[in-house]
């Protein structure tokens, strides 16, 4: 008998995974990719925020700015708000790949592989827009924090005292929520693009592939998101610039009043067309990077994990 269970062992332990288990791996992977290539590029955040906050004083394009904030505050000022968005985006990533995950799987479920194979377009829109309306709620009070401490260089002096600060003084909902409307402006349509445009690419490349995917080396693998990944973020960037800008305004005003939309609308006709692509250039950088990045590394801990068996939609060649 105890032959018996020593020789299924193997079996058992080689059973892919499955159910919580497997969506558990998805959203590990997903927070560890966008706290990783978000905490990376952390000076390019700072950069950009500034060149959208203070367009008079930080004009001189990105290399500029950079140089700019180095001689002004030293090269420690670049790595501000790194603990916010390092926190921030891991919690978010879990959400939003693992969430993405799961709700491309239950669209499928509630409507048919065949279906859904000929709409796929739109499942993984309506997937990752689900997906990402929960993972800005996770954000939203770290990204508040984030853009304070960026914006205002004084006003704490790293992620728990700026955390606690805006809590103490402004409360939940005008400290850590006022930006949820302009967030959810910028990031589902973010993540909406940066999904879409990944599959759809990532097909597109693989479809130029004469190996089949099943078979190609975990480099050419890797290789692949990195490039569907660039094509995305590139997308996702130009898509969400607008409401990013608004997101780094609404965020430095300290506890203002008016509702968010009469705040948002007032903003917007203040900064005009060219006022909300301020920084933008800097924006495509870091998106194009991180967004690279994530995909890349997402698919490389899910080879790790186990964890490739995940719903797909991508016609066969």
């Amino acid at each position: 008998m105890a032959s018996q269970l020593f020789l299924r062992n193997p079996t058992e332990a080689a059973a892919p995974p499955s159910g919580v288990d497997l969506y558990a791996r998805f959203a590990f992977a997903g927070a560890v990719c966008c706290s990783v290539t978000h905490g990376a590029l952390t000076p390019v955040d700072v950069v950009k925020t500034r060149m959208q906050l203070e367009p008079s004083v930080y004009k001189n394009g990105m290399i500029g700015s950079f140089k700019q904030v180095i001689k002004n505050e030293g090269a420690g000022a670049l790595l501000t708000g790194f603990g916010p968005t390092a926190s921030g985006y891991f919690i978010q990533g879990a959400f939003k790949f693992g969430g993405y995950e799961f709700w491309k799987k239950t669209i499928i479920e509630a409507v048919g592989v065949e279906t859904a194979t000929n709409n796929r377009t739109t499942v993984y829109l309506g997937a990752s827009a689900i997906a990402e309306f929960f993972a800005d709620i996770a954000l939203c009070p770290l990204e508040a924090t984030r853009i304070r401490l960026v914006s205002q260089p004084d006003f704490a002096t790293g992620l728990v005292s700026g955390f606690t600060r805006i809590l103490k003084e402004e409360g939940v909902v005008r400290g850590f929520y006022s930006g949820f409307a302009p967030i959810l402006f910028k990031q589902v349509p973010y993540t909406m693009a940066k999904f879409v445009v990944y599959e759809r690419a990532s097909e597109v490349i693989l479809s130029n592939i004469s190996t089949p995917k099943e078979n190609l080396s975990s480099g050419t693998m890797t290789s692949v998101n990195l490039g569907a990944g660039l094509i995305a973020g590139i997308a996702a960037a130009i898509i969400s610039q607008p409401a990013d800008t608004l997101l780094s305004k609404i965020n430095k005003q300290k506890g203002a009043e008016g509702s968010i939309v009469s705040r948002l609308t007032t903003l917007a006709k203040e900064l005009g067309a060219r006022g909300l692509f301020l920084g933008l250039g800097a924006r495509i950088v870091m998106v194009g990077a991180l967004t690279s990045g994530q995909f890349a590394i997402y698919g490389d801990i899910k080879r790790v994990l186990g964890a490739t068996n995940g719903v797909e939609l991508a016609k066969a060649k």
